[in-house]
């Protein structure tokens, strides 16, 4: 093995390690907009509930638990 094997085997790998650090940003890239979408949708929609109750919190009470009997 030559000094040109060598260098180019480090230059080979530190390719690769860039591919793979660009692979990696992407991914959390993508992981970070889909939370700011959420987020997003989510405050849109709190915005919604508190215009249509006047501020008190939305009625999407779905619990077995509630009635408005006491027993």
């Amino acid at each position: 093995m030559n000094v040109n094997d060598v260098v180019a085997e480090k230059i080979a790998a530190a390719q690769r390690r860039a591919e793979e650090t660009k692979r990696r940003r992407a991914a959390l890239q993508a992981a970070r907009q889909r939370g700011l979408a959420h987020r997003h949708a989510q405050r849109l929609r709190n915005q919604a509930a508190a215009r249509t109750t006047d501020g008190a919190a939305p009625v999407n009470s779905t619990n077995a638990d509630d009635t408005t009997e006491e027993n």
